[in-house]
């Protein structure tokens, strides 16, 4: 049975937090920012992205032990935009396309803000993430350690050497 909708909307269609509107179909795999025609950029990210998008490969690993997560699979890129979402619900828009096999994703999230922006939200939620985990262990050595390291942690500067050692210019970066 057909779905019933307005006549002339695209089901493709995915409105953006500015207002503005694009067909989901022009966002390839390894898109990661969007100029819009409202004039801003708009951070991209898909649920195909790997944490180490935002995060080296050994801190994916240590998520990945120490969060456990409510479907019971690993921590991913999934749950870290639910975290993003969860906290910016008016600067993020969310588009289940799974259905549509054209795509090469099953999720997508668009930002208000641009992608540089978002990697300093996604680090500094991890960040967050890190310390309420520590504040369960029985170690308060541990707890100190931890704490004079964030306390001394830029999250700019990682997020721009980071960006750097990536190489994020186009979608062939490499993880690090």
């Amino acid at each position: 049975m057909a779905e019933p909708r307005v006549p002339g909307e695209d089901e493709s269609d995915l409105s953006l937090p500015c207002g503005e509107t694009i067909d989901y179909h022009t966002l390839d795999m390894g898109l990661r920012e969007l100029s819009c025609s409202c004039g801003d950029r708009h951070a991209v990210v898909q649920d195909v992205h790997p944490l180490s998008r935002f995060v080296p490969e050994d801190l994916v690993a240590v998520l990945n032990e120490v969060v456990e997560t409510t479907d019971g699979s690993p921590f991913s890129t999934l749950h870290l935009m639910g975290i993003v979402r969860e906290e910016f619900p008016e600067s993020i828009v969310s588009e289940s396309v799974g259905e549509d096999g054209t795509v090469g994703y099953s999720m997508v999230w668009i930002a208000q803000f641009d992608a540089r922006r978002l990697h300093e939200i996604v680090v500094e939620l991890i960040v967050e993430l890190m310390e309420h985990a520590i504040s369960h262990a029985e170690d308060s050595e541990a707890m100190s350690t931890f704490e004079r390291q964030m306390h001394e942690f830029d999250v700019s500067a990682f997020v721009e050497q980071y960006r750097d050692a990536r190489e994020f210019t186009d979608e062939h970066d490499s993880p690090a």
